[in-house]
């Protein structure tokens, strides 16, 4: 049985990875039939998650799969790869599949004609890769190279309309904007890993219930910051927001994407997979952030004119009030903010394309 758990999380996500790289390589000659290779390949994805989210009710309290293999070793540490797919991965990987696949079905009218078809299915597929091995990841390291993998991926997608100056200039400023983060982000990884001498989840959860920061609380607090900040660039919060808004110039399938499933997402589910090795104290920062963001977003919305600006203003406070929940400590209501906006969100923008392919 766990065998084929295995598989099916291998075929999960190297599925998209596979419609990548065959896009990759053969779309000149694929050319406008691309989304007939692409669709069957999330397809496939969107049935395995599902077979894992099924698996929820079954598997009640347990992890419903837990694997991990040796990627290097040296004489003072090892370094594990692997999968931990537990209900709130198994939650996760499902709301992605899910919207991924509509997004490739939307777009297979909404992009007809581009010159670049092939190429556009082939980044979905690489970003919809990047973001299940986010959900995936059992470890810090393996969920960074991912999270590296993602913010290459958004880079491709905003700036896929390049010619556009306004394009060229968004993409830059995403992925500027989120390397802040995660410089920090990397170094928080890196002062518990030296601390407790794993990057593994539960290993570094494990280590600070037995005593690891016993004598220097401030240093965990520390750390927590720094990975948090990865959040802060990922979901936009204050003051690392700013990048949010002008990604609306790639395409608005992309925008449904980004903003509810996959590249903002990705911070509000690192911080609820790290949210036990968390002190009050940098909660208390956390809450603090969310808050502000949640209002001063909202506020910017209300004055926007644009339909785009408006829900991706209103992405900005949604993730606001989801880190302000972690940060009070609630972090089931937050996940539970975060599948259902991930929903709306999604409608909201695939129905702004609609208009502004009408109107246009």
């Amino acid at each position: 049985m766990e065998n084929y758990s295995t598989t099916l999380a291998l075929l999960n996500l190297f599925l998209p990875l596979a419609s990548f790289l065959i896009l990759i390589l053969f779309g000149k000659k694929i050319g406008s039939s691309a989304h007939w290779l692409a669709l069957p390949f999330i397809g496939a994805m969107l049935c395995t998650s599902l077979s894992f989210f099924l698996k929820i009710f079954i598997n009640i309290g347990e992890p419903i799969l837990e694997i991990s293999v040796r990627w290097f070793s040296t004489r003072s540490f090892s370094v594990n790869l692997g999968f931990l797919i537990n209900n709130e991965a198994a939650i996760m990987l499902f709301v992605v599949s899910l919207i991924s696949f509509l997004v490739h079905l939307y777009s297979v009218g909404y992009m007809e004609g581009d010159p670049r078809y092939s190429r556009y299915f082939a980044y979905l597929g690489i970003f919809t890769f990047s973001m299940n091995g986010i959900v995936l990841a059992d470890s810090l390291i393996m969920m960074y190279i991912f999270w590296e993998l993602v913010g290459l991926s958004s880079y491709l997608l905003i700036g896929f309309w390049f010619e556009k100056n306004s394009a060229a200039d968004a993409c830059k400023k995403a992925f500027l904007t989120n390397r802040v983060g995660d410089i920090g982000m990397f170094i928080g990884i890196m002062i518990l890993f030296f601390s407790i001498g794993t990057f593994q989840i539960d290993g570094l959860i494990e280590g600070v219930r037995d005593g690891a920061f016993a004598g220097n609380m401030t240093l965990l607090t520390v750390a927590g910051i720094l990975v948090f900040m990865g959040a802060v660039g990922k979901s936009a919060q204050f003051p690392l927001h700013i990048w949010l808004p002008d990604a609306m110039e790639g395409p608005t399938p992309v925008s449904a994407l980004i903003h509810a499933a996959t590249m903002v997402a990705a911070g509000v589910y690192m911080v609820i997979r790290i949210f036990p090795i968390l002190t009050p104290d940098a909660l208390e920062i956390i809450a603090y952030i969310g808050g502000i963001t949640a209002i001063m977003a909202a506020i910017i919305a209300i004055t926007q004119n644009d339909i785009k600006r408006v829900l991706a203003y209103s992405t900005v406070s949604q993730l606001g009030y989801m880190i302000m929940a972690l940060g009070v400590g609630a972090y089931q209501a937050g996940f539970f903010h975060l599948t259902t906006h991930a929903m709306f969100k999604a409608c909201l923008f695939l129905c702004s394309g609609s208009i502004i392919h009408a109107m246009h």
